[in-house]
Formats: structure tokens, C-alpha cells, sequence
């Protein structure tokens, strides 16, 4: 019975130790398997680079491997964070991508705080050795009158700050080290200690060890990262990522000349501010914005995990319950329900996924095919070729990049790309410009005259139209007149086909004199609708520009006059816009040089106004009753109004009249009973006074009838006013 026991106890350790030498063999397995690298392939070189208007730019590296190779790169620590969001890696020719391994970083303060002296916040050292306390100590103290410099060895209690005397009635506060040493308990003043090692050499390392990290933490130096092939042969390969880029800039020259059609030249600013040099690279401007973020992938994140006690604890406690709205079906059954299985989309992105490199190798194919054929075309027809290659291309790598939306074409919905007819070589740290256009558009010599901007003076400027076929992207245009440079102008975005004005200089051959006319508000129609009457009034605002053209050519002038649509105006009499924006009318006139003219801009606005008839003044009856635009019908009912409220009137003045009186007498009454108590009861006067008194309190009692008599009518005559007020219709 003793063996059985012996072999159930020893049964499971022996499992665990069988179990523990098979997990050593496999790690063993696995970290020789990872020790022995695979061949080192020279880094690759950057092929093709698109950059777009929103601060990134995506980067595509071509090279060629031979079987399990290693291709090792270097990215600066900020941009690691895109290259983990972003990056696609494609093996061409039928192998496959093994691994992605790159330094990885832990939060600082996490690491320092595994160590036994966290150094988190630039402890001092009395803070470190009350993080030692237990740990012995040997102190280095320094020498006094009395005695030499010497050791003292002991165990750390921990530190306190004490109040020593200074000077007469002063203190200062001083930092105390408590040691317990072979004689007993000591106190040391920290500013006496000139240094402190520990006698515990893991402690002592542990420290060392914290340093480093430290100084580790302020190198800001680029991370490494290694993308491992796995395959036979030679085989293509092909990494893209997508990483924080200087927006690309555009800048404009326009040529007007007299006779011939105005020419606009465009250049495209491209930087290179990577490590890389870029030789021979395909290029793409996409003048879009796709939206680009930045997200923490980088540094290890931890989740706050919640505390749970053992069952143990927590079944000695009575739980509390809370009531639910419902119960599922498949609860109630007894049971939950299955999890969903992979959905038809999912099946096809994995087929789709499966046949992955069958689909670039032929596109590999069909690339060598198209080189071959673009060595017997022409310069011209090479340009062409190239340029539909590179969209291909573009494409191709951009569907897995999720940027294909900017580059499947030359322009797809509000977004517009630019592709690059040659290669293009640019060094690292160095800047180009880049001819992106060069072609005649159609532009009119106009000025423009806006008040807010030159209140005297109009710009010179033309009216241009985008007839070049490519969408504009924002920037500078310096304009030259002939030879001559004329001025600068800018513009925002503009799509083809669209028309804007640009200004580059003040026209000091004009001048133009705002002058605001009269401003009329005329009352045009009246109506009532059950008591509130509606006037329609009328306002029309008038100014006029007085303008000179004191230039020996005639002028063609845009005037800029706000647009009050919003505010219900319209014009009336007035040349029609020939172009009106959410702010502004734009109206166009011919002035004749050494002329003067004048062009009027009138606005009208309609709008209603209510008065409510109310029971009190009759001032806003009269007033309707004077406007000639109340039709007759109107004006008799508001006559009826008023008769009733004469009627009505009349009764509150009789009312009116009897409170006064009563008012009187009460007031009479009061000085007779005052007379009384001041009167003695046998005085002829006396008599007097009690008559008067009687007949008041008969008066008063008649007055008070008839009081309640007027209320009445009162009452009756404001409420058939009210009644009548709120029937009026017209």
C-alpha cells in the first residue's frame, strides 16, 4: 500500500519533469532553428515613390533574393509606427515572406520598475536608499577636526528629516540616514556622507543595470528591421510602406502677351528628406488628400486587468442580483449559441489571398513584356508608354497599400495624379522642381474692383480658365507681362474646365468711388387674419460706383458687390452678374479710356410684418387706418373697432368716475370720526357730525350699486371689443 502511495505522489512530478525536458528540447529546437540566419541580402533600393498632398508618402522597394534571404532596413524611431500600419510585403516569383522582426520597445517607466531600485523620476539618493531599506551598506563619511575619513558598515532603517539648530532661535531641516551597525543604532547626516555602495553585489548590479536603461532611453537613433524570405531561386520581391513625407508644393509662371495666347507653366517641388538616395525612382504627384493618421503600434500597451479574489473569498459573501429585461432565446433553451462560421466575403478574401503569387508573378511577366516592347518606340511614344506603365504599376502595388483610390488612373473623382514621364534621381537631403505642366490657357485681361480689399484702386488680373486637361493644385503663380515680370498671384485648387480670377497687381490707371444712394422701406400690401394685421413692406437699397479710367487702354471692370441672397434681397434694374458666389455678385462693365461711368447696383427686399390688435391703445388701428395699401372693406371694420372701444371707453370712464367718489367719501368719513372722538357728546356739533355721517353712508351705499352696475358693462363692452378685434379678417 506504502508503493502504491509512493507511485500516485511521484506520478505527477514525474509527468511535469517529462513535460518540462520536452518544452527545453523544443525551445532548444527552436531557438537554434532562429539563431542560424538566413542569407544577408544588400538592402533594396527605392523604385517607386508617390507623394500626396496630406504629409505622407508612400515608398516601394524592388530587389532581387535568392533563396531564404534576409533583407534588412533602418527607419528612424518615429516613423516605425507606419511602417507597422502600412507596410506590404510581396514575394513574386512563387516564395513567401517567413518573418518581420524590428527592435521592440517597453515603456520606460515599466522597465525601470521591474528592477529592485526604480529609478523612475530621477530619484536622490536618500530616495534610493529607502528603496534599499534591510539592505546593508557601506558608508564613506567625511573627516572632521577630531578624526580621519573612515567606513561604516551597517544595515539601512531608512532616512528621516530632522530640525537642527542653525544660530540663536533658528532651525534647518537636514536629512538623516538611520543605520543599524555592530554598535547599535546611528544617525548620519546625508551632507556628511561622501559616498554610499552597497555590500550585496545583485543589489549593487541591479542598480548598474537600471543606469543603463536609462541611458539606453536617450537614444533616439533608427530601428532596425529585417523581413525574411522564404523560397528557391532568385525571385523578386517588393516592400511598400507608407511613411510621413513633405507635401509636395506647386508653383505657376503665367506669360500673357498681347498678340499670341497666354502660356502657364507649372512645376512641381519634390523633397527627398529620407536616408535613401533615390536613383532612378518612378514618381507620382497625387494632387488628394487622403486622410492619414498616426497610431501608437510601436511601444508595448497594457490593458489594466481587474483584481478577482479566490472563490474562496468571495463565496462567503452573499451576492446581490440585478434584474435583466429578458432572456435570449438560445438561453432559455439551455444553452448558447454556436459561434458564426466564416462568412462568404471571408471565403473569398482567402481564396483570393491563396492565389496571391501566381497573380504578381504574372504581373511581373506582363511588365518584362511591356519593357521589351517600349526599346522600338519612338521618344515620344516611350513617354506615353511609360507613363500608362507606371499608373499600371502604381495601381498594381496600391491595391495593397490602400491607396489604389489615387493612382488606378489619372484621375479618378475629386483627386488627380501626376505622373513623371522620366525616372527621377534625387539625393538624399536635396530638393527638385519638377515640370508637371506646360501649356496655353485661356485668360482676359480684366480689373477687379472689391471695396473691402483696395477701397480706391481696382487689381489687375484676368480672368482665367483651366483648359489644360489637369486638375490645378494650389500655389503661387508669378505672372509676366511680355518679357516683364507683372506681379504675383495665387490660386486654390482648381479642376479643369473651371474659370477663376486672378489679381497680381493695382490697377492705378482707375479709380472707383462707392457711394451709397437712398434707402427706401415702402408699405405694399395690408391684410388681417383674425385679429393681427400683416403689412408687406418693400426696401430697396441702392449704391452706386463712380468709376474713372484715367489709363490710355480701354478697361474691362469686375465689380465685387456682397451677395445679400441670404438676407432675402434681390436685384432689381441692375445688369445681371456674370458670376455670383456664396459672398459675392460679380457684374462686369466696359470703361472707355479717359472716361467716366457709373454703375448702380439696386436690391430689393420684401418682408411682412404682424401687429396684433390688442385692447389697449388705439394707436395701431389709427395707423392702419391712415395707409392708403388697406382696402376698404378693412377700414370699415377697423371703424366698427373703434366705436366699440369709444363704447368701451365710456364705461370705464363712468366706472372711473364712481371709485373717485367713493374714494371721497371714505376719506370724508375718516375726518368726521376723528372730529367725533375729539367732539364731547353734548356739543351742538356733535349732532352735526352724526347727520353728515348718515347721509355719507346712504351715498355711499348708492355709489357702491351703482359701481357694481358699471363693472358689468364695463366688463360686457371690452369683452364684445376683444371679440370683435379677434374676428377681423380681411
Amino acid at each position: 500500500m506504502r508503493k502504491l502511495r509512493r507511485a500516485l505522489w511521484l506520478a505527477p512530478i514525474l509527468g511535469a519533469i517529462g513535460v518540462g525536458l520536452l518544452a527545453d528540447r523544443f525551445l532548444s529546437n527552436t531557438v537554434d532553428a532562429a539563431q542560424a540566419d538566413p542569407q544577408l541580402t544588400t538592402s533594396l533600393p527605392v523604385s517607386r515613390v508617390v507623394l500626396f498632398n496630406s504629409g505622407v508618402g508612400y515608398f516601394a522597394r524592388e530587389g532581387t533574393v535568392t533563396g531564404d534571404a534576409r533583407v534588412d532596413l533602418t527607419f528612424l524611431e518615429r516613423d516605425v509606427n507606419d511602417l507597422l500600419k502600412s507596410m506590404t510585403l510581396q514575394d513574386l516569383d512563387g516564395g513567401r515572406v517567413a518573418a518581420v522582426a524590428y527592435d521592440s520597445r517597453e515603456p520606460i517607466e515599466r522597465t525601470l520598475s521591474s528592477f529592485a531600485i526604480n529609478l523612475t523620476g530621477a530619484p536622490s539618493i536618500g530616495q534610493i536608499l529607502m528603496q534599499a531599506r534591510g539592505e546593508r551598506v557601506e558608508v564613506a563619511l567625511q573627516p572632521t577636526q577630531q578624526a580621519q575619513p573612515g567606513l561604516l558598515t551597517g544595515t539601512v532603517v531608512g532616512m528621516e528629516t530632522v530640525k537642527l539648530p542653525s544660530g540663536p532661535n533658528q532651525t534647518v531641516e537636514a536629512q538623516m540616514l538611520n543605520l543599524l551597525t555592530a554598535d547599535g543604532m546611528r544617525s548620519i547626516k546625508m551632507n556628511e556622507v561622501l559616498r554610499v555602495k552597497f555590500t550585496n553585489p545583485v543589489l549593487e548590479a541591479e542598480l548598474r543595470r537600471a543606469l543603463e536603461v536609462v541611458a539606453l532611453s536617450h537614444d533616439s537613433q533608427k530601428k532596425a528591421v529585417s523581413i525574411q524570405f522564404a523560397g528557391d531561386g532568385q525571385r523578386r520581391v517588393r516592400i511598400g510602406y507608407v511613411n510621413e513625407s513633405p507635401i509636395w508644393k506647386t508653383s505657376y509662371r503665367l506669360a500673357l502677351d498681347k498678340d499670341g495666347q497666354p502660356q502657364l507653366q507649372g512645376w512641381a517641388i519634390v523633397e527627398n528628406t529620407s536616408d535613401d538616395d533615390w536613383a532612378n525612382v518612378k514618381m507620382a504627384l497625387v494632387s488628394g488628400r487622403p486622410i492619414s493618421f498616426k497610431m501608437d503600434l510601436y511601444n508595448p500597451l497594457y490593458v489594466p486587468r481587474p483584481t478577482v479574489e479566490p472563490e474562496l473569498f468571495a463565496s462567503l459573501r452573499p451576492p446581490a442580483y440585478e434584474g435583466g429585461f429578458g432572456q435570449p432565446a438560445d438561453a432559455m433553451a439551455g444553452g448558447f449559441a454556436p459561434p458564426p462560421g466564416p462568412s462568404g466575403e471571408f471565403k473569398k478574401r482567402e481564396e483570393a489571398a491563396k492565389g496571391m503569387p501566381k497573380a504578381a508573378s504574372a504581373n511581373h511577366a506582363n511588365g518584362r513584356m511591356l519593357q521589351n516592347q517600349l526599346r522600338g518606340a519612338d521618344e515620344k511614344q516611350q513617354r506615353r508608354q511609360f507613363a500608362q506603365q507606371m499608373g499600371e504599376q502604381l495601381s498594381e502595388r496600391l491595391d495593397f497599400a490602400a491607396v489604389q483610390s489615387a493612382a488606378t488612373a489619372s484621375k479618378l473623382g475629386d483627386t488627380f495624379q501626376y505622373v513623371i514621364d522620366h525616372p527621377v534621381t534625387l539625393p538624399r537631403q536635396k530638393s527638385a522642381l519638377l515640370p508637371v505642366i506646360a501649356a496655353p490657357v485661356d485668360a482676359t485681361r480684366v480689373s477687379i474692383y472689391n471695396q473691402s480689399v483696395q477701397p480706391k484702386h481696382p487689381l489687375l488680373g484676368v480672368r482665367f480658365k483651366n483648359t489644360t486637361g489637369a486638375n490645378l493644385s494650389q500655389g503661387p503663380i508669378t505672372v509676366f507681362d511680355g518679357s516683364t515680370y507683372a506681379g504675383d498671384a495665387r490660386i486654390l485648387d482648381i479642376q479643369p474646365n473651371e474659370e477663376r480670377l486672378l489679381a497680381f497687381a493695382i490697377d492705378l490707371g482707375m479709380e472707383v468711388d462707392p457711394q451709397v444712394g437712398a434707402s427706401t422701406t415702402k408699405v405694399t400690401a395690408v391684410r388681417a387674419q383674425k385679429g393681427i394685421i400683416i403689412t408687406t413692406s418693400k426696401q430697396i437699397d441702392e449704391k452706386k460706383y463712380k468709376i474713372v479710367n484715367r489709363s490710355e487702354t480701354d478697361r474691362t471692370l469686375v465689380i465685387e458687390h456682397p451677395n445679400r441672397t441670404n438676407q432675402q434681397f434681390q436685384l432689381i434694374g441692375t445688369a445681371k452678374p456674370v458670376e455670383e458666389t456664396a459672398e459675392l455678385w460679380r457684374f462686369q462693365t466696359p470703361v472707355v479710356a479717359g472716361k467716366t461711368e457709373t454703375f448702380v447696383v439696386k436690391e430689393e427686399k420684401q418682408f411682412n410684418t404682424q401687429i396684433q390688435l390688442t385692447n389697449s391703445a388705439d394707436n395701431q388701428i389709427r395707423y392702419i387706418l391712415s395707409l392708403n395699401e388697406a382696402s376698404d372693406g378693412l377700414k370699415t371694420k377697423l371703424r366698427e373697432a373703434l366705436n366699440l372701444k369709444a363704447k368701451w371707453d365710456d364705461q370705464r370712464r363712468e366706472l372711473q368716475q364712481v371709485v373717485t367718489d367713493l374714494q371721497r367719501l371714505s376719506q370724508d368719513q375718516d375726518r368726521i370720526r376723528r372730529n367725533l372722538r375729539e367732539t364731547p357728546p353734548a356739543a351742538e356739533v356733535y349732532k352735526t357730525y352724526l347727520n353728515k355721517l348718515s347721509a355719507q353712508e346712504k351715498e355711499i351705499d348708492a355709489l357702491t350699486d351703482r359701481q357694481k352696475s358699471l363693472m358689468a358693462a364695463e366688463f360686457a363692452a371690452k369683452k364684445s371689443y376683444e371679440d370683435y378685434l379677434s374676428q377681423i379678417s380681411d
